[in-house]
Order: C-alpha cells, then sequence, then structure tokens
C-alpha cells in the first residue's frame, strides 16, 4: 500500500520540475499519469453504449494534449493535476457528444452513469449533454459546488482528496457533494 504515496510525489516532483521550466519533464509525466488517465477514461467509456465510437487511449491522448498545451497552468500536485484533467476529459467528452450533434438533431442520446449510489429521482443514467448543460448552470449559480461534481464524477476523487484540491474541509465538500446531487437531480429531470 506504500506504492501510490511515492508515485504521487513523483507526479508532484515532475509537475512542479515542469513548472520551474524543466522542458524534459512534459516528457516525464505522461508515464507516470497514464495509467491513472486510462483508468479514468475507461471507468467513463464503461459507462457509454457499446457502439461508442471513443476509445479510452484517444480520450487520454486528446486530454493529455490539452493539458500540456495549457501554457498558463500551473499544477500545485498530483490531485490538482487530475483535477484539471478530469475537467479536460470532461471538455474532449462533450466536445465529442457535441460534434455528433446528437440532441441537435434528435439522434441518439450520449448516456453516462453519474454515480451508482446516488440516488437521481428514479434514474440511474443522465445525458452527457444535459449534464454538462447543467453543470455550467450550476458553475454560474455556486462554482464551489459544481468542481466538486467534477472532482467527485470525473475525476474519482473521494471526499478528502476533493477537500484538499478546493482548500476547504471535508464537511464542506461533503455538503456541496448533498446539495449539487439533489440540485442536479432535479434539473436532470427536466426541473429547469
Amino acid at each position: 500500500m506504500s506504492a501510490p504515496a511515492p508515485r504521487g510525489m513523483d507526479i508532484t516532483a515532475v509537475l512542479q520540475a515542469s513548472d520551474a521550466g524543466d522542458a524534459a519533464a512534459t516528457d516525464r509525466l505522461l508515464p507516470l499519469v497514464y495509467d491513472e488517465l486510462r483508468a479514468l477514461a475507461q471507468s467513463h467509456l464503461a459507462q457509454e453504449r457499446p457502439d461508442h465510437t471513443l476509445q479510452a487511449t484517444a480520450i487520454v491522448h486528446e486530454a493529455y494534449v490539452r493539458l500540456i498545451d495549457q501554457r498558463r497552468a500551473r499544477f500545485r500536485d498530483r490531485h490538482h493535476f487530475f483535477a484539471v484533467a478530469a475537467t479536460t476529459i470532461r471538455r474532449v467528452l462533450v466536445d465529442h457528444a457535441r460534434s455528433k450533434g446528437r440532441l441537435k438533431r434528435g439522434g441518439e442520446q450520449h448516456r453516462v452513469e453519474l454515480d451508482p449510489t446516488v440516488d437521481w429521482s428514479g434514474t440511474r443514467t443522465l445525458d452527457l449533454l444535459a449534464l454538462d448543460d447543467a453543470l455550467k448552470r450550476l458553475h454560474d449559480l455556486h462554482e464551489r459546488q459544481a468542481r466538486v461534481v467534477e472532482l467527485r464524477f470525473f475525476a474519482g476523487l473521494t471526499i478528502a482528496q476533493a477537500a484538499e484540491v478546493l482548500g476547504v474541509g471535508t464537511t464542506t465538500v461533503e455538503d456541496d457533494w448533498a446539495v449539487a446531487r439533489a440540485w442536479l437531480g432535479r434539473e436532470l429531470e427536466g426541473g429547469r
């Protein structure tokens, strides 16, 4: 069980080296984060329909390119990197869904399971585009609650990890998570 801590420290050290201007640090980062990014992508794709055209490898590569192209992004540590990665993976998935024009053209909707332990008023799957739109509205109302949803769902962070990334206490994250789930449940059930 001691392996994840040094790996996390390695990632943090590489991120800090990259921020300090070490150009080779970017090359060292991908092998350290690839497996975890791929696991995140696979967990989202596992909730998709079987004939989904986007593969986990493509999601990881697109997300990684977007992450390293963010010249102004400074990653404090491993958790912060994966929080930003979660948002980036969300953008890749949403951009892909939008490019298919499913909702605009009335085609098949892109559905994902938000959290199997959450009661979403009788539904366990959500339209990814509807979720993205709802998260944007939530962000406008309460940015931190929207970030909590991203961190918990898209990054797979625990309450404690999300609290660390956001710089707040675990009770705050628990409260935000509960309120955000309830609000999203209403929004996604047509309470707009």
